[in-house]
């Protein structure tokens, strides 16, 4: 019996006809890594996931590196990635320190991260909700000077690990306040992985309502209850048509113990592929990208279609 290697494709009505995959494996994957990835190895990696078609690719932080030293060489990595003139490379800018780092390298696209709940705020930020916005508002304010676009992440916007299930209205509240600062999309991220489609539907109707235009809406999923694809579906059947993906599922989250892999790039792709909705990437280059990447770290992917793929393979 023999496996087949890209899925049949079979259109389902009221979706998208593309998707952007804002591929975040380089920086959220690589963050929380105990052991340092050289600096060679992650350009590697972006290059690799350019040529398997990925249009953008988060290329890195400019946090202090007291708090993520896997990501303390932004300054030696992102030059090295000046070649990719057909790819958009976002970087996380967590304050004004990081944002003039940032911008001193001719960084264009950027993002801040903000919390939708109190707990996480204090854990991630070590502010209030309040003060963290207080704190994005002039870095939001100059990048958009300098012509950059702005990306809000927002976390925690279905569950939090101290605080439960999160009210609707509460993430709604935090969401329209990025965007009346300045951010050009968001990102609402389902840290740890509890959100089941109905409340993700849920969610972007109260956005909408609140009049944030689904076109400025990406989702992040976590994969922590196996949920992570189907939330995505609905969120597609909403609209949404950006998606962050990691490769080969790499990430978690530093501060939520709880939170585990990103939703997979591939297991994406085979999705998308048999929808009928594009995504302009090579899924055969994107495995292997994934499986060699997983050699470099010295463990398997945890994505279940390069297991399936690769598998083939041998």
């Amino acid at each position: 019996m023999t496996t087949p290697s890209l899925p049949m494709v079979v259109r389902a009505e009221n979706l998208p006809a593309q998707v952007r995959i804002h591929e975040v494996g380089p920086r959220d994957g690589l963050q929380n890594e105990k052991s340092l990835v050289p600096t060679e190895v992650k350009a590697e990696f972006i290059h690799r996931l350019a040529e398997a078609g990925l249009t953008t690719i988060e290329a890195t932080s400019f946090v202090h590196p007291k708090w993520v030293p896997q990501l303390a060489d932004a300054e030696t990595l992102f030059p090295a990635l000046q070649d990719l003139e057909n790819t958009d490379l976002p970087v996380l800018v967590p304050n004004e320190r990081g944002l003039t780092r940032a911008l001193a390298l001719g960084a264009s696209r950027m993002a801040v991260f903000a919390s939708a709940t109190e707990s996480f705020a204090k854990a991630n930020l070590n502010r209030t909700v309040a003060e963290s916005l207080d704190m994005f508002d002039p870095v939001v304010t100059r990048a958009k000077e300098h012509g950059a676009h702005i990306r809000g992440y927002l976390s925690m916007c279905f569950g939090d690990p101290w605080e439960g299930a999160v009210p609707v209205p509460q993430v709604v509240s935090t969401a329209k306040a990025l965007i009346d600062m300045g951010c050009d999309e968001l990102s609402l991220g389902d840290t740890i992985g509890v959100a089941t489609p109905a409340h993700v539907t849920a969610l972007l109707t109260a956005l909408n309502e609140a009049g944030v235009g689904t076109h400025r809406i990406g989702v992040h999923f976590h994969d922590t209850y196996g949920q992570a694809l189907s939330n995505t579906l609905a969120a597609l059947q909403h609209g949404v048509s950006t998606v962050d993906a990691s490769a080969g599922g790499l990430g978690g989250c530093p501060y939520a113990k709880s939170a585990t892999g990103n939703l997979a790039t591939e297991d994406l792709v085979w999705m998308l592929r048999g929808l009928g909705v594009e995504t302009g990437v090579d899924l055969g280059r994107l495995t292997a990208t994934s499986a060699w990447m997983a050699e470099q770290l010295g463990r398997p992917s945890p994505s279940r279609t390069v297991r399936a793929l690769t598998h083939q393979e041998q």
